[in-house]
């Protein structure tokens, strides 16, 4: 997941412009952060935007998954679209009981 984020941070920064302006963030993570610094190394962006799964604790239900999606909003560049979905059937059916 580290990756997927730094990934995505990357992207972004990029696409909005702000890549000067984070680059001292950059630079103080690089020097706190040997694992930091070897994945910023890598310059991995592949999959920073798509789909993905992700896991929660929920107080209530406990463990749920999401298959969620990130877009890149045209026209705007400072902003992505992320859209979440209950991985499976059972997970939704556990999610509409709150609702109940």
């Amino acid at each position: 997941m580290a990756r997927f984020v730094l990934g995505a941070f990357r992207i972004d920064t990029a696409r909005s412009g702000a890549a000067e302006q984070v680059q001292p963030l950059v630079d103080e993570l690089c020097r706190r952060s040997p694992e930091f610094k070897a994945m910023w190394s890598e310059n991995d962006v592949q999959g920073a935007h798509g789909d993905r799964i992700k896991r929660i604790r929920h107080s209530v239900l406990g463990p749920i998954e999401f298959e969620y999606s990130v877009f890149a909003v045209d026209g705007r560049k400072d902003l992505n679209m992320v859209v979440y979905n209950p991985a499976t059937p059972e997970d939704a059916q556990r999610i509409a009981s709150l609702m109940d």
